[in-house]
């Protein structure tokens, strides 16, 4: 038996995770599922030039918050019991920290949103900051 970590990477959300998380927890494969929301510093990038850190702090929460809600609705429909948790900073480093102090069986990312390369670039730095096996599901 499992506990499995599910970080929520971006406003696209991991409802391809959760529903994996699902499956596993009707097939008796998974205690527990861990929802891990990261919210990246948001003075960063283009948009700082043309809108002020709150709004864009603003905007950023409430995108993630759908992402949350969609990843959580799916979980509770099939009965699954999790956790939810907020943590700040850079993806990778945030949710390798993360892990690294809850230790967790496994990590499940939903993949199906990003592209080829963020994939692997998303793989390799976990792979390289974590212990934590990876499955990247689409």
């Amino acid at each position: 038996m499992f506990r499995m970590l599910i970080p929520v990477l971006d406003h696209d959300g991991a409802a391809e995770a959760a529903r994996f998380a699902a499956f596993m927890y009707l097939e008796r494969c998974v205690t527990e599922v861990e929802l891990l929301e990261i919210l990246e510093p948001v003075d960063q990038g283009r948009a700082a030039a043309f809108h002020t850190r709150s709004s864009l702090a603003r905007l950023e929460k409430r995108a993630m918050l759908k992402a949350l809600v969609d990843a959580r609705a799916i979980l509770e429909e099939a009965g699954v019991p999790y956790k939810w948790k907020r943590v700040f900073g850079r993806r990778t480093k945030a949710i390798a920290a993360y892990a690294a102090t809850t230790r967790p069986d496994v990590m499940v990312i939903d993949a199906s949103h990003m592209g080829l390369f963020r994939r692997l670039a998303t793989l390799a730095a976990l792979s390289i900051r974590t212990i934590t096996p990876v499955t990247m599901v689409h």
